[in-house]
């Protein structure tokens, strides 16, 4: 699925080579000379990924990498590290400071987008295209696609990606505010209430295939999406 990819490289042929595989491979691109950059688009919204250059001027990614890690709004963001660096200890240091994985140039752009999707895939599961089912609720998100019990289910495009992020973080409580942030996008300002909506909304197109229940309501908490439905 698209993802918004930061892209954080002070050379600028490397930045466009990297952008426009980027760009072809459907994601949204965001790009950053350095790392004030960085956080000022950072500030406007949230990436699903950041490529962080080691060597930037002023600040170096190392640094830059610390610095989200110990933000709570930032530090759940994948980090992949570019650097010339290839040495064992490098490589140990660049993850120490946060990153997720670690890429040493030249590296060709089929490399880079495996990285990316193996990263996304364990650290934001909902943004790949992998297909899931949880207690006989299926859904494909390169279909768009729900089906529960093999019964087809409609759902608008809001519940839909609602319930792919439920499907891919079951048995974990998220608040209201979170759910707007992790599934809306930080940068999209509503009320809580937005949620409560939706969520109807989902348990009703559920209802068919009687997976409805699956959503659990934690009172003074938020929402659970549990795998293992009450009997």
């Amino acid at each position: 699925m698209a993802s918004t990819i930061l892209v954080v490289e002070d050379e600028p042929a490397i930045q466009e080579l990297i952008a426009v595989n980027l760009t072809f491979a459907g994601h949204k691109v965001l790009r950053a000379m350095d790392a004030e950059q960085a956080k000022i688009l950072i500030n406007a919204e949230l990436p699903d990924l950041i490529l962080l250059d080691w060597m930037l001027p002023t600040t170096s990614g190392l640094t830059l990498a610390r610095t989200l890690r110990q933000d709570e709004r930032t530090r759940d963001i994948p980090i992949i590290m570019l650097t010339a660096k290839s040495t064992e200890d490098d490589k140990i240091e660049g993850l120490e400071s946060g990153a997720d994985d670690y890429i040493t140039k030249p590296f060709s752009p089929k490399e880079l987008l495996a990285r990316i999707k193996a990263v996304l895939r364990r650290r934001s599961p909902q943004l790949t295209d992998d297909e899931i089912t949880v207690a006989g609720l299926h859904l494909d998100p390169v279909a768009h696609r729900v089906t529960g019990h093999d019964t087809k289910l409609t759902l608008g495009p809001t519940e839909f990606r609602l319930l792919h992020f439920f499907m891919t973080h079951t048995d974990r409580v998220f608040t209201r505010g979170q759910l707007l942030d992790l599934v809306w996008g930080d940068h999209v300002f509503l009320e809580e209430r937005t949620v409560d909506v939706h969520i109807r909304r989902l348990r009703k197109a559920l209802e068919p295939s009687e997976h409805h229940n699956l959503i659990e309501t934690i009172r003074g908490s938020g929402y659970r999406f549990t795998s293992k439905p009450a009997l």
